[in-house]
């Protein structure tokens, strides 16, 4: 059964998760979101691409954990490849904008699927956070690109103290780029990528290939980085104790600190 709906209307590709209970990726919604982006970029009758959900209350939580925990230190690399780099390239490559909609809550792995596109447009009520030093992880590839955004303390801030936060917040120091009322999301970001799409495909195409470099400023290099902190991440003992106890709901034992 497919984790993906995927719908093409006024030239606006939607491709909605829907994996419930919180659209928790794992392998096969990856391999089945990054195809079907692929697929949207290649499509010339699509001018923009909307990525939101089809679950109430949820964008993404992040990485289905108990697979995660499950897997061999190659097929754990393979997954966080997916998330960071082949996301991160077939983005940059999109040719046309990308928009994520964002009702309920985005966590981890789905922040990271959130700030892959050009606009973040967020419900009010939405909220936001970066859990994993939390849970064993560590948010590897948002090291690269937040500080950029939101300033270095801001960011240290988020991404170490695992703070869940709100819309007004993420809005206030420029994470997302409208909040408006929940029932109003996807049609905000309707309206955007409508908009995208009447204009040039030509020149959207140029022009986005020109504002993707201007901005990567070794991004994508960055992005290897991650994988290969995360995949050293992995095989601690702390990150198994970590995604051990949240998959059992309990607080995780850490080692003590050496004296």
């Amino acid at each position: 059964m497919s984790a993906i709906r995927y719908e093409v209307r006024d030239n606006v590709a939607e491709i909605l998760l829907d994996n419930p209970p919180v659209n928790a990726l794992d392998r096969g919604l990856m391999d089945e979101l990054l195809a079907t982006l692929e697929g949207a970029g290649r499509d010339d009758a699509v001018g923009a691409v909307i990525i939101a959900s089809a679950v109430a209350g949820r964008f993404c939580a992040g990485l289905d954990l108990g697979t995660y925990l499950r897997s061999s230190p190659g097929e754990a690399r393979d997954i966080v490849e997916s998330l960071y780099a082949r996301l991160c390239d077939i983005q940059f490559n999109l040719g046309k904008p990308s928009i994520a909609a964002i009702a309920g809550a985005a966590r981890g792995g789905g922040m990271s699927l959130a700030i892959s596109c050009d606009m973040i447009v967020a419900a009010d009520s939405a909220t936001f956070g970066y859990p994993e030093i939390e849970i064993g992880l560590l948010p590897a590839i948002h090291y690269t690109h937040l500080p950029r955004i939101v300033g270095r303390y801001r960011a240290f801030d988020l991404l170490f103290t695992g703070r869940a936060f709100g819309a007004r917040e993420a809005q206030d120091i420029g994470l997302i780029s409208r909040a408006v009322p929940e029932a109003m999301v996807m049609e905000e970001a309707r309206i955007l990528a409508r908009q995208f799409a009447a204009k040039s495909p030509q020149l959207m195409r140029m022009g986005r290939k020109a504002f993707m470099h201007a901005i990567d400023a070794d991004y994508r290099r960055g992005v290897a980085g991650a994988v290969n902190l995360i995949s050293a991440v992995i095989g601690t003992e702390d990150s198994k104790e970590g995604l051990t106890a949240f998959v059992e709901k309990r607080k995780p034992n850490w080692r003590p600190r050496k004296a």
